[in-house]
Formats: structure tokens, sequence, C-alpha cells
């Protein structure tokens, strides 16, 4: 099954301290309610993430982002995989967000943050203190969340 993505930006907000290639990918089967990205519903939205094009997009911003982010992806489990190892092999720190609750551990050892958790509208997201989701430090399994609230 081939690997779709719906964009590709430059990101600041989603991991703090950090500017992050974002590549939103198509085939998100949790769904939930008042999501921001509905297009990422249908596995077969976007175009084909080829390996080529991946690594064109890390060696342009090379020196200038410092992480690549996943929003989802996880269902790709071995494409995801290889992906990250070469954003390893290539310096940069990893990320992925998934409104999932646990991961993989193969998946895990590849990522230095993990964001999980589905969107709850009633518990908003990372940046309120009652939210359901977790940012996590990977190596240490630290919650970062403080670092999402505004008067921190």
């Amino acid at each position: 099954m081939k690997m779709n993505y719906s964009s590709i930006q430059i990101v600041l907000q989603e991991v703090p301290g950090e500017i992050s290639i974002c590549f939103s990918i198509c085939g998100c089967k949790i769904r939930c309610k008042g999501c921001h990205s509905p297009i990422l519903w249908k596995e077969e939205n976007g175009q084909q993430l080829s390996i080529k094009l991946y690594k064109q997009t890390l060696l342009k911003y090379k020196g200038f982002a410092s992480c690549v982010l996943f929003m989802g992806g996880e269902w790709h489990q071995k494409e995801l995989i290889d992906y990250l190892k070469y954003a390893q092999k290539e310096g940069y720190k990893t990320c992925l967000y998934t409104g999932k609750e646990h991961i993989d551990k193969n998946l895990l050892q590849h990522l230095t943050w993990i964001k999980t958790g589905k969107w709850i509208a009633k518990k908003g997201g990372l940046d309120k203190p009652d939210t359901n989701q977790q940012f996590i430090e990977v190596q240490t399994n630290k919650n970062l969340n403080h670092l999402f609230l505004k008067n921190y």
C-alpha cells in the first residue's frame, strides 16, 4: 500500500523548540469528531510520498529544519520506520502525532517525541491543561505538555 500525503509544511509550534518538516499522511482511521483535517481520513487522497520526494525535501531544508514530523502514518509502519531511519541518519530529530494511545515499540524506537491521544473537543489540544493528549519525550518517557501551555 502506498503512503499518500496531503501536504508538506514547515511548522514551528508542533514540536517545541524545533523547526519541523511536517508530512500530513492520508488514511487516518480514527476520524475524531471535530477533526481539523478530515482530508486525511481517506487513504487515496493526496499524492504518493515517494522516497525520492522525501529525500529531496529533507535535503532542501537541511541546516534550517531540525525535526521531521509525521501527522499520522503509523498505519504504514514499515514505510514510516524507513522514513524515520533516513531522517535520523541525516541528523534530524523525529516526531509522530497520532490519535492512538499506544504505538508499537518497533516504531517508537525511531522517534524523539510522540503526541498521543485522539482529539476530544471538550478537552482541547496540548495547549489545554485538561487535555487527554500527551506530548512525550520517548527516550525518557517524560510528559512535556507544559511546553504548550500559554502561561508556562
